[in-house]
């Protein structure tokens, strides 16, 4: 059996706290990633290009340095520019709002081109059935096209939860004490690297293991009264 030297309660205070920033970040990067999707899909020519932009630069640089980028360069640029102008200002972000506000923007960019792609796979007879019985697109959207599309985009978004927890490691570099920050400690305190990172990854493996099942559950739900559906 591992010896933990009661440093235990520590890894499960870290592996509660990694579950909540992750299931924060993802349900932003979901309500954020849904808009840029329709943005990309109906806003106009402008809108377009700048979501297009956000997307491509979110998604084309490592997430360690967009992290670092807000919670240390972000707090340094406001202070310069503000004592530029004569003011004496000092600004520090918060480790948890810095975490979650960064993962929520690179993730929503995932889960942006996901929607996107779930809308496109829509048979378009759908919408037009809905307009013949004198739906308006607001509705038809809500009503009939947004659960569809939940149903096409489900293994995408598993995809991108997988991803973002174990991105939630990367934020321990902040010092925010999530479970790759105390299993650290912990193992720098006793001198013991292996029991203790080795322990974070089975927590990690578990928490994967337990969405792998959800997700499978929640795909079975959604594909309910479709063609090829499972029990």
């Amino acid at each position: 059996m591992p010896d933990f030297q009661g440093y235990g309660w520590l890894l499960l205070d870290g592996l509660v706290l990694t579950v909540g920033v992750a299931i924060a970040s993802m349900l932003g990067a979901l309500a954020l990633g849904l808009l840029a999707a329709l943005g990309k899909l109906f806003a106009p020519r402008a809108g377009k290009i700048l979501i297009e932009v956000y997307t491509t630069f979110v998604r084309g640089v490592p997430e360690l340095v967009l992290l670092l980028l807000i919670y240390y360069g972000l707090p340094t640029l406001v202070q310069n520019t503000a004592a530029k102008a004569g003011y004496d200002l000092s600004l520090s972000i918060n480790p948890f709002v810095a975490g979650i506000g960064t993962l929520t923007v690179i993730y929503a960019a995932f889960a942006c081109e996901v929607f996107r792609a779930a809308y496109l796979a829509l048979p378009p007879g759908q919408r037009e059935a809905a307009y013949a019985l004198g739906l308006n697109p607001v509705i038809t959207f809500r009503k009939v096209e947004l659960p569809q599309m939940m149903r096409y985009a489900l293994p995408g978004l598993g995809n991108v939860w997988m991803v973002l927890v174990k991105a939630t490691a990367l934020i321990s570099i902040i010092q925010l004490p999530e479970l790759m920050r105390n299993a650290d400690i912990a193992a720098r305190s006793t001198r013991q690297p292996f029991t203790f990172f080795f322990a974070a990854c089975l927590l990690y493996l578990a928490i994967t293991a337990i969405s792998m099942l959800g997700q499978a559950r929640l795909e079975r739900w959604a594909a309910r009264g479709t063609t090829g559906a499972r029990s």
